[in-house]
């Protein structure tokens, strides 16, 4: 039996993992999207690095596109198995992926004659064809998909829906545990319930994103957004843009700023959310409260809709969109992708980017090389669609603002297993640095032999 990483190694993103058992059998954990890397990016999405009609079943551990974006091409190119996730993950992936496949060609049409053309990856036929193969499970049921192999999903705590995927596999006589984390949420989740324990493993496949940070109490949240938007709407008269990924980030903003609102707090300015996908995604959310924490069913004790508030706008049609860039008026607005990759994010921060009045706000993490990752680092100049714009705006980030849980959370994931028993970790989806420090300090807890996979690496299990 053997591990191959085909994506989230040594990167965050374009999570990919094949579990092939002696016969043949294969197992693929995840099939996400790169984003953010450069050059690099329209490469590796184009060629997954394994032959999908070798491949016998799949299970998602949750819908984020870095985590299932590339599942349509993986169809179109031949896989014809079944594909295992939990309800709100399957509802997630298939308004995200239809939206991914609309961006995708929105984004070819718009660099139509450019150096840097976009070509789409799959359609929206490819995404309804994906669907077809997909199958929900439960959390915390046993699932067969043969005698020789079965598999567990636990609550992960990341976003709805999201799952820890633990296989036991069958074969020479023995009985291997392979746990994959895919990623971890955080233990005092502003929406969400924490990660659960899970039973004893053998080999772990550990996200590391945040490894080597910790984050900052999840409290003062809402002081930062209050006097980012007070800041920049009521004294400087400007906007306030939030590239934030639809599912997850949008709705803990949403769910902050009405916070404010119960306490008297929001400035009154109107707050547009620019993506229907993110509507999409919210009712989704908003019809799985079985998922919420203690804190959010307290709240809605006395607010049935954790998620609204007095300004609130959802933003629908293309000519919406379009007009708020012409609207001169003080306003935040909140659009997808959140490292402002894609999605009509990238025009409000086109269109606003060179005004000394605006704020670009970042809320989670940000590939490096992406245009949310150059902003923070501090470009003075960016390019967008392939023109070159001068980076007046301010740009302020909350780093606090993470579905990914920090070391100490990643550590307390571990807290349920013995290290005497993991016989290997292979960290994943993290950045090569942050993975060093982050196996030293494993080391320090117990976990001795520690592995960070690069790409496409094949790894034989004992």
């Amino acid at each position: 039996m053997h591990i191959t990483f085909h994506g989230g190694a040594r990167n965050v993103t374009g999570s990919k993992h094949i579990v092939q058992l002696n016969d043949g059998t294969s197992i693929l954990l995840d099939c996400g999207m790169f984003q953010g890397l450069g050059e690099k990016t329209d490469d590796y999405n184009d060629h997954l690095g394994f032959n999908p009609l070798k491949v016998n079943y799949m299970i998602l551990s949750h819908a984020h596109i870095d985590h299932c974006g590339l599942i349509p091409k993986l169809v179109a190119e031949g896989f014809k198995g079944t594909i295992y996730c939990t309800a709100p993950t399957m509802e997630l992936a298939q308004i995200l992926l239809l939206d991914s496949a609309k961006i995708q060609q929105q984004d070819a049409d718009y660099t139509k004659g450019k150096q840097n053309h976009e070509e789409a990856l799959y359609t929206e036929e490819d995404v309804i064809e994906a669907m077809h193969l997909f199958k929900i499970v439960e959390y915390n049921e046993e699932y067969e998909i043969t005698p020789r192999i079965k598999f567990m999903l636990t609550d992960a705590g990341h976003v709805i829906g999201s799952a820890a995927i633990h296989l036991t596999i069958f074969e020479d006589a023995k009985t291997t545990q392979i746990t994959f984390s895919g990623d971890v949420g955080r233990y005092g989740d502003l929406i969400l319930r924490s990660p659960q324990k899970f039973t004893q493993a053998d080999y772990i496949l550990l996200e590391s994103t945040y490894g080597d940070s910790l984050h900052k109490d999840l409290e003062p949240i809402e002081d930062a957004l209050q006097q980012i938007i007070h800041e920049t709407c009521i004294i400087r008269g400007g906007k306030v843009i939030i590239p934030a990924f639809s599912v997850g980030r949008t709705q803990e903003i949403l769910f902050a700023l009405n916070n404010l609102e119960l306490k008297n707090r929001l400035p009154d300015v109107p707050y547009y959310v620019d993506s229907p996908l993110s509507e999409k995604a919210t009712q989704v959310i908003k019809d799985h409260p079985e998922e919420y924490n203690s804190r959010v069913n307290k709240i809605m004790e006395v607010d049935d809709d954790p998620f609204a508030f007095k300004g609130l706008k959802f933003i629908q049609s293309t000519e919406e969109s379009i007009a708020l860039n012409d609207d001169p008026r003080p306003c935040v607005i909140i659009s997808s992708s959140g490292m402002a990759e894609a999605g009509r994010v990238r025009h409000h921060i086109r269109n606003n980017i060179s005004n000394t009045k605006n704020t670009i706000l970042m809320v989670g993490y940000c590939e490096p090389t992406s245009l949310g990752g150059r902003l923070i680092r501090g470009d003075n100049e960016v390019y967008i669609f392939g023109d070159k714009y001068q980076v007046q705006a301010q740009v302020c980030a909350i780093k606090s603002m993470s579905a990914h849980g920090d070391y100490e959370d990643l550590l307390r994931f571990l807290s349920c297993q013995d290290p005497a028993q993991v016989k290997k970790v292979f960290l994943v989806h993290g950045e090569y640095d942050t993975q060093q420090n982050f196996a030293e300090r494993l080391a320090e807890n117990g976990f001795a032999n520690v592995e960070i996979p690069y790409q496409h690496q094949k790894i034989e299990l004992e």
